[in-house]
């Protein structure tokens, strides 16, 4: 995995975007110090209405008032 400096990935942005392409990882760093790493995007599947169904369950207790305590957590209190 190569590792290249911040002005590095800069001036050779589209090289380092084809070998992520190809599958490689690059990491970027600052003064030596890892910050970021370049990975390919895995596509999202397809979002499918109803996905989740029988998988959760939301009982009644789901619609009952917060206790005061948590409301004003909630509220930034």
């Amino acid at each position: 995995m190569p590792v290249v400096n911040v002005h590095e990935a800069k001036t050779q942005l589209s090289r380092l975007l084809a070998q992520v392409e190809a599958g490689e990882e690059v990491v970027i760093a600052r003064r030596g110090q890892p910050v970021a790493r370049l990975v390919p995007c895995r596509p999202r599947g397809k979002r499918r209405f109803g996905a989740m169904k029988g998988k959760i369950k939301i009982t009644d207790a789901f619609f009952d008032p917060l206790p005061e305590e948590e409301l004003k957590l909630w509220e930034g209190g």
